[in-house]
């Protein structure tokens, strides 16, 4: 059974008439095959169109073999003559996105000789993996000619060569494929074999946007956008961008230097605030010179803390060091620790009774407990 590709006759088509052939109960729905469709099916990296058919929903489609199927949210009648319309919207966007990424992608083959290697278009970006390595400074350049092919209008050339023409077509392509092959160009910029839908000039692109380039599986991994989907990303961008500049009262486009700057600061905060916290801490532990094993509590200890106040304890107690940071609502952090001997049995004790866990070396042992602070201060009672 062979279904009519509306969509490849005509990649606006929004609406369309067509006859259920079939409509088969499944798990999620029902299956609808119909003699013509203009619902594009998953493939190519591309997802698939979504809709109505005579006001039933169109959650799904796919195609199995030459035939597409409609997953529909409730059954229709074979024989009946039904009404198609598309979500156009989420169509023409995927449309942006898929010419943007030819465009790309045959700017890159020509001037490095990788090979796109995979092509996911998400909700906010597009992801297209290459073969090679791209210098993440060379984007603005691929940019910029990306964008003049988009704003030259240049009309897409989409196409069945014969198989006498097709060995002399020179399209993108990792391997050589059986005819018929759909062939895709982009006049002066990407011929490549692909089964999606398309703009027909690229003028309807509207702006493509190259976000990064980073290393993935020993090649490149590019974030982009095109259209209304860029402008989406763009716009929020600049709408953060500028909460960002009101917090630090710099200008909009001065926002980076401000938050360096505020990171210098606030690095040279710390430093002081690390010195004057070990000088507390010497202080704290001064107080518990030879006093044997110790229990403390003190507030606003991160790991890194409790580990140096109970190691600055150790030093002049002459016992181990026990010490808790947190609140009876949300449980404490600990740290146990001594100069020498084995904490492991004593944790695992206190962990088991204070419903908590915790491990390390065997004079070293850091974790959490879901406890209060008498329940603490009880279990050490009858250790000490």
């Amino acid at each position: 059974m062979q279904t009519r590709k509306l969509f490849y006759e005509d990649s606006h088509r929004k609406e369309f008439s067509a006859v259920v052939l079939t409509c088969t109960p499944v798990e999620k729905g029902y299956e609808v095959i119909l003699d013509a469709t203009a619902f594009y099916p998953e493939g190519g990296g591309q997802a698939a169109d979504t809709g109505t058919l005579n006001g039933v929903r169109v959650q799904d489609t796919r195609e199995r073999g030459e035939t597409v199927v409609h997953l529909c949210d409730s059954p229709l009648e074979p024989g009946t003559m039904v009404q198609g319309r598309i979500d156009w919207e989420n169509r023409f966007t995927r449309m942006q996105q898929h010419s943007g990424e030819h465009i790309v992608s045959g700017i890159i083959h020509r001037r490095y000789g990788y090979h796109n290697t995979g092509f996911h278009m998400g909700a906010d970006v597009i992801t297209i993996d290459f073969d090679g390595v791209i210098p993440e400074e060379a984007l603005a350049e691929i940019e910029a000619e990306a964008n003049g092919a988009v704003w030259a209008n240049l009309p897409l050339h989409i196409w069945y060569p014969s198989p006498e023409e097709l060995p002399n077509v020179h399209y993108r392509t990792k391997k050589a494929l059986p005819w018929p092959v759909r062939i895709v160009e982009v006049p002066g910029f990407d011929t490549c074999a692909c089964c999606g839908t398309h703009v027909s000039a690229t003028g309807e692109i509207g702006i493509v946007k190259l976000f990064s380039a980073v290393n993935f599986r020993g090649g490149t991994r590019i974030e982009m956008a095109c259209g209304e989907q860029a402008m989406k990303v763009l716009n929020r961008t600049y709408a953060q961008n500028k909460l960002v500049s009101q917090a630090f009262s710099a200008k909009i486009f001065e926002t980076g230097a401000a938050a360096q700057r505020m990171n210098d600061q606030l690095a040279a905060l710390k430093f002081q605030l690390t010195g004057l916290q070990r000088t507390l801490f010497s202080l704290t532990a001064a107080g518990y010179q030879d006093a044997g094993n110790v229990l403390h509590f003190e507030e606003g200890l991160d790991g890194t803390g409790l580990r140096e106040l109970a190691d600055a304890i150790t030093k002049v107690c002459g016992g181990w060091a026990a010490v808790f940071s947190g609140s009876d609502a949300e449980g404490y952090s600990f740290c146990l620790a001594a100069r020498e001997g084995d904490l492991r049995p004593m944790c695992k004790e206190m962990t088991n009774a204070l419903h908590g866990r915790g491990g390390g070396k065997p004079a070293f042992q850091q974790g959490r407990v879901q406890a209060k602070k008498g329940e603490i201060t009880a279990f050490f009672a009858s250790v000490r």
